[in-house]
């Protein structure tokens, strides 16, 4: 069994709801859900929209790979109204999944890099990951999320709206 941590991003539609429909989907086709942190607001990060975005992780045990997971990622996506486009700008969606984790490995592919490159970088990913993975220790980089997210520069507000009831 694989421990992974995934972000979850929407600022399109019923952003809740986006969130909700999500979880479900991952653990039932990514993997089981162990933990997730509380629903956090931010503004848009590398883009520039009206629209705030909702964020949170979610932690699963699972028993697909990587690559396996990433797709099954991207079929939730596509599921939930996301057009999969070739460009790599950022823009409105109405849900984003991205792999933070898997276990300890470091893997680095043309269509997948674990960990998330960029994770240490912003703070609406750190901020629901310290929530619920304080201590776990980034495996390239060699320090912890608390201190990732003590010494991550985005100077962006994250708010904390509350939580999502889940029930496997």
């Amino acid at each position: 069994m694989i421990k992974a941590l995934l972000s979850l991003g929407t600022n399109m539609g019923d952003r809740k709801k986006n969130l909700a429909r999500a979880i479900r989907y991952i653990n039932v086709g990514v993997g089981h859900i162990i933990d997730l942190s509380g629903v956090y607001e931010t503004e848009a990060w590398g883009f520039n929209t009206d629209q705030k975005f909702l964020n949170m992780v979610v932690e699963v045990i699972t028993d697909y790979s990587p690559v396996e997971m990433l797709k099954n990622c991207q079929l939730i996506e596509t599921k939930l109204g996301r057009a999969q486009t070739l460009n790599s700008s950022y823009e409105s969606r109405p849900i984003d999944i991205d792999i933070l984790f898997y276990n300890n490995d470091i893997i680095k592919k043309d269509t997948l890099i674990i960990p998330h490159p960029l994770l240490h970088k912003r703070k609406f990913v750190l901020e629901p990951l310290a929530e619920i993975a304080p201590d776990y220790l980034h495996p390239v980089l060699k320090h912890s999320v608390k201190e990732l997210l003590k010494n991550c520069t985005d100077t962006a507000e994250v708010e904390q709206l509350g939580s999502i009831f889940f029930e496997p």
